[in-house]
């Protein structure tokens, strides 16, 4: 009997802490995974160059503005994979934080990181996206896109942000600093703002 009831005791240790591990891990709302689901689609279509993916995935009145402002349709996405000589995208990840979805359509919000590489060398470009999908044929397809490139600072502009090292990186002429002052003291009783 004893045994019985230790065994039990055990079962009941392990399936609590089981139930309570897979509290600890947040679920994604279901809109989320599917749309997450959707761009990770979309990634993988543009890095291996794949028309066919991408044609289900975009509205053929899709208005694409990228990151640079440039305005394109679903067909000029497309030709663009297949430009000679332009950037060659190195990998693309996008991940979704949130969905509004109404009347057959919804807004994707989320974040990007794009690496290619122009002329040999490798870039990134990281910012955020707003996708816009509609309900068609029982799938949905992207009928608007916009990116926004957020802008970091480069180590340039760190290094242009420093601190100057001159001896005296400003200063107010007719006014007395002290000992390291070039101007002499003014004399007692007079008005050091008249010339």
């Amino acid at each position: 009997m004893k045994s019985i009831f230790l065994s039990l005791a055990a079962s009941a240790v392990l399936f609590g802490s089981l139930a309570t591990a897979q509290q600890a891990v947040p679920q994604q709302p279901p809109e989320i995974v599917q749309f997450q689901k959707l761009e990770d689609q979309w990634s993988d279509a543009v890095a291996k160059r794949d028309q066919y993916s991408l044609e289900l995935l975009m509205s053929p009145l899709l208005v694409n503005i990228s990151a640079a402002g440039e305005v394109t349709t679903r067909n000029q996405q497309i030709a663009q994979l297949y430009e000679k000589g332009g950037p060659q995208l190195v990998s693309m990840e996008q991940r979704v934080v949130n969905v509004r979805t109404f009347e057959g359509m919804a807004v994707v919000d989320g974040t990007y990181i794009t690496k290619w590489k122009v002329d040999g060398q490798m870039r990134e470009e990281r910012g955020i996206f707003t996708h816009v999908f509609q309900r068609a044929r029982g799938n949905w397809v992207c009928v608007h896109a916009q990116r926004t490139a957020v802008v970091e600072k480069t180590d340039d502009k760190q290094k242009a942000a420093k601190k100057s090292n001159a001896e005296l990186p400003f200063h107010i002429p007719l006014v007395h600093q002290g000992a390291q002052s070039t101007q002499p003291p003014p004399a007692q009783g007079a008005d050091p703002k008249s010339p």
